[in-house]
């Protein structure tokens, strides 16, 4: 017989329908080593769940403006935001581990999204991309970004888009994979993302935009300096493919 996966698993753990859900939402729900991707998809009623465990976020800097927290894979920014008491500054995709600023005060906000608005933030990533890049590049194209239903997906459009611009930078080769640095100019939705896609090079794990399928998105916001501050996150551990 075949069922939901969400029910599936729902019986196997004795948890609701509706947390098994958020389970396979978050992409914490794998058979063996494949991620389930549909929660409503229909599995066999005997499939064995594997459920992966969602680390807790850790408090890298914190003063009486601002709070930098290291965002692990999984969590949205929102909820983290909520869990801290604190508004957000920017934000990350939900499988995006890293950097991610909160705010305390209301003035140092207004100063930060000006900042932001100016192009003025370095913003550092680290990435784990198919193919081998055996040099430095830099993409400059414009993004659209189309919102429906809660959910944003972007694309490259020269007519529509606004401006983005990626600096890319290889770091490490490890088979047919390759790690980068890329820095960004502008902040658009996806734009990394977008870009890497792009130059033919997907990030592991972002199947939204042809990557092929991984334990998450490979993709991890190292570093950013905003006005007085210069905060680095750690490279994550599922970042060692040695």
């Amino acid at each position: 017989m075949r069922e939901s996966a969400y029910k599936v698993l729902a019986r196997q753990l004795q948890i609701s329908n509706k947390r098994a859900k958020e389970l396979i939402d978050r992409g914490l729900v794998y058979v063996g080593n494949r991620k389930v991707q549909i929660a409503r998809g229909l599995v066999d009623t005997k499939t064995k769940f594997r459920v992966k465990e969602v680390a807790k976020p850790k408090v890298l800097f914190e003063d009486e403006y601002i709070v930098a927290i290291d965002k692990p894979p999984h969590r949205t920014s929102e909820e983290i935001a909520r869990q801290f008491g604190h508004k957000l500054l920017h934000r990350l995709d939900k499988e995006t581990s890293g950097v991610l600023l909160l705010v305390k005060d209301e003035d140092f906000r207004r100063r930060a999204i000006e900042e932001f608005r100016g192009g003025r933030v370095y913003k550092e990533y680290l990435a784990w991309v198919e193919g081998i890049v055996p040099e430095a590049f830099t993409i400059d194209y414009p993004i659209l970004t189309i919102k429906r239903g809660g959910r944003a997906k972007s694309r490259l459009s020269r007519s529509k888009g606004k401006p983005a611009k990626t600096h890319v930078e290889p770091l490490e080769v490890h088979g047919k994979k390759s790690k980068v640095k890329a820095t960004i100019e502008t902040g658009r939705t996806h734009q990394i993302r977008v870009h890497l896609a792009r130059s033919g090079h997907p990030i592991l794990g972002d199947t939204l935009y042809g990557g092929k399928p991984w334990d998450r998105l490979m993709l991890h916001a190292k570093r950013i300096r905003l006005l007085d501050y210069d905060i680095s996150a750690p490279e994550p551990r599922d970042f060692a493919m040695g």
